[in-house]
């Protein structure tokens, strides 16, 4: 299937839509305008503002220490870049899970203040009642299970969930009653592929896999790691499309070179 690059706008309907037409959806992240641009010219279907941008822009170990008032810059400057694809925003660390009238007030934010048109959740049945608030008023929620990076301490840092039967069993339930309060679609996060491919089955809202197989309805990948960019680490599950960190060093390399022997600028480059 070809990449379509119109500009016809992303909804969340048409994200729905895509599961039953048995079409694929590609979701990658952005931080900033530039990268939204790039992404979104492309034709990716949905860019998500992740809370990885603590790690990925802001040096962090993890992605607990992120405020909302920092998801509301990076997703201000997505907006600003983003016409075709769906935007959805993660909310971050405690910006929700206290009561559900927190988690929609900061929710609006989102979309009031920066020009979300979704917003992303992590956890099963314990914040179904915040994703039904949520939705009750008019905010498309995107949930997530599996490998919860907010719940990272209690999960035993980032390992693969679900290999136990009992826990695949709760997150099938999970995913169900996500479903039932209203998410529009499903991100699933390191788990076995055959238990993925289990819940796919069992929703008839989209699930959007990362480290969880190829029978999930779409896939996300952080930007930053599939184009090189990111080099702390390389999970199993990234596939690297290019080596861009490694063409900018050479790059930033060579100009280093070129001011130290006075090569640069020459005098086509002079006024």
């Amino acid at each position: 299937m070809s990449v379509s690059t119109g500009t016809k706008k992303i909804t969340v309907p048409a994200i729905i839509k895509m599961k039953g037409d048995g079409e694929k959806i590609a979701m990658l992240t952005a931080y900033d305008a530039l990268m939204a641009g790039i992404v979104d010219i492309s034709g990716v279907d949905i860019i998500l503002v992740g809370d990885s941008a603590g790690m990925v822009m802001g040096g962090r170990e993890n992605t607990l220490s992120v405020t909302m008032e920092e998801m509301l810059h990076y997703t201000r400057a997505v907006h600003s870049a983003v016409e075709r694809a769906l935007l959805v925003a993660d909310m971050p660390f405690l910006s929700y899970q206290i009561s559900p009238e927190q988690a929609l007030q900061n929710a609006g934010r989102f979309l009031q203040e920066a020009g979300a048109e979704a917003v992303k959740i992590e956890g099963g049945a314990p914040v179904a009642e915040t994703v039904r608030r949520l939705v009750s008023v008019g905010i498309p929620v995107m949930g997530h299970l599996g490998l919860t990076p907010q719940s990272m301490h209690q999960l035993g840092g980032y390992r693969v969930q679900g290999k136990l039967r009992e826990k695949a069993e709760e997150l099938l339930r999970d995913a169900l009653t996500l479903q039932e309060a209203g998410a529009f679609s499903l991100v699933l996060e390191k788990v076995p592929a055959t238990l993925a491919e289990e819940i796919s089955k069992a929703l008839k809202i989209p699930t959007i896999g990362i480290g969880a197989g190829r029978h999930c309805d779409g896939q996300v990948l952080v930007t930053h790691d599939m184009l090189g960019l990111f080099r702390k680490f390389r999970p199993k599950f990234v596939r690297r499309y290019a080596e861009l960190g490694d063409a900018m060093e050479r790059a930033v390399k060579n100009y280093i070179s070129d001011v130290k022997e006075n090569t640069f600028p020459d005098d086509s480059e002079s006024y």
